[in-house]
């Protein structure tokens, strides 16, 4: 009785640290055709414009500027590049304020290529 019990033990502590190995996601394991994160070629105009466009211009345009940040010209998202408040807030920092405001989390995608564009420095490119 005593080695079944023993069995049970270690058949079970395996069963219960296997899972905690497991480190694929989803978009790993079942990337779409043209779906894949590109995140070789980051540039101002064609990377970071868009996401801009897409998800913070509408309440940070020149016109509206909302809490004093523009997010649609280069000259306004260096400014917060720079002061790491673009950073804070879009990857959702503790210590940032989460935007898009009232929306979703921007995907990884578009956080990876944030981050890498702030990490060369933020070129006008």
């Amino acid at each position: 009785m005593r080695k079944i019990l023993s069995g049970i033990f270690i058949l079970g502590s395996f069963l219960l640290l296997f899972p905690s190995c497991y480190n694929d996601n989803e978009y790993d394991l079942y990337p779409f055709p043209g779906t894949k994160c590109d995140s070789t070629n980051v540039t101002y105009s064609q990377t970071i414009a868009p996401i801009m466009t897409a998800n913070c211009n509408v309440c940070h345009s020149s016109a509206i500027a909302s809490g004093g940040v523009v997010t649609e010209t280069y000259n306004g998202m260096l400014v917060i590049a720079n002061n790491g408040r673009l950073w804070l807030d879009v990857s959702w920092a503790s210590s940032g304020d989460p935007m898009p405001k009232g929306g979703s989390k921007l995907s990884d995608c578009d956080l990876g290529k944030i981050k890498k564009w702030i990490n060369l420095g933020s070129p006008n490119n």
